[in-house]
């Protein structure tokens, strides 16, 4: 298993290409967060997961959501539970230190080791989410107006930050961070992806599937192109299936794993009915 030192190489289940594992390594140098961007599908989410391994540290997941505050990551003050407690008199509600509850960055801060800390889709927040953590992410404390103190990390968590690009992220936030845009694998690297999945895969029923799985990407017009997950899960069906590499180049067998919108399935029927060279059948 990689450790810091060694910096990081991908894991086992998680292939990553060069400048991927060069950019990672950047960013821990550096001791800056790490902005993702990229195709759905591309592994920006599971990046963090394979570095956790791969470096052997605790993972700290905040999947941030439209309703999220940059506060809901640094401690949450329970003051619900406060009041129950003052209400039925069964515990001592002097000592508010009780009610405040770490959120996923403050959890990371306290940690007696260095840990990764995935902020998941940060693009989903509201404008100014990124701009409010900027000085804890700069400063790497907070402060708990509750209690008067200062939350200050014992050591600098390794933070990947994933964006799906719904809202641009503000130049200040950007300014402060490495950036890295993942780029969808080609047939070549896509073949070591799958074999990671499944290595004990054909490998004419591979290279048919990834052939044909390119091939319905590169249909215009897709409102949603298909990813690897998908080409993982198409390729499982095909083997459960017990459907042959003969048989993909006929036809798409179970489609419905592959393209995930009704317009998407339409417009790729229609462009296979007029393809003279692939005789394409309906199957879900």
């Amino acid at each position: 298993m990689a450790n810091a030192a060694q910096g990081y190489k991908g894991s086992e289940d998680y292939i990553a290409s060069k400048p991927l594992m060069e950019i990672v390594n950047v960013s821990v140098a550096l001791a800056k967060p790490l902005v993702i961007k990229g195709e759905p599908g591309t592994g920006k989410t599971l990046l963090a997961h394979s570095i956790s391994r791969a470096l052997n540290k605790k993972l700290y997941i905040w999947n941030v959501k439209s309703s999220t505050k940059a506060k809901d990551g640094l401690y949450v003050y329970d003051t619900v539970q406060r009041l129950n407690d003052a209400r039925f008199k069964d515990k001592d509600i002097t000592d508010i230190r009780h009610y405040i509850k770490m959120g996923k960055l403050g959890q990371a801060f306290k940690s007696d080791v260095q840990v990764v800390l995935l902020i998941d889709e940060i693009d989903k927040a509201d404008v100014e989410f990124p701009n409010d953590l900027l000085n804890e992410l700069d400063e790497m404390t907070f402060h708990v107006p509750e209690l008067d103190e200062e939350v200050v990390a014992k050591h600098r968590p390794i933070v990947i930050i994933t964006s799906n690009s719904e809202k641009e992220l503000p130049d200040a936030f950007l300014r402060r961070c490495i950036f890295h845009y993942i780029e969808f694998p080609d047939e070549e690297m896509m073949e070591r992806i799958v074999k990671v999945h499944y290595p004990d895969i054909e490998a004419k029923l591979m290279k048919e599937a990834i052939k044909r799985f390119y091939w319905i990407r590169e249909v215009d017009g897709l409102r949603k192109k298909p990813s690897t997950s998908e080409l993982i899960d198409w390729i499982k069906a095909l083997t459960l299936g017990g459907i042959s590499a003969d048989k993909i180049s006929a036809e798409i067998p179970f489609l419905g794993t592959i393209l995930k919108n009704e317009l998407d399935t339409d417009r790729f029927v229609k462009m296979s009915q007029g393809h003279g060279s692939f005789g394409f059948k309906r199957r879900f």
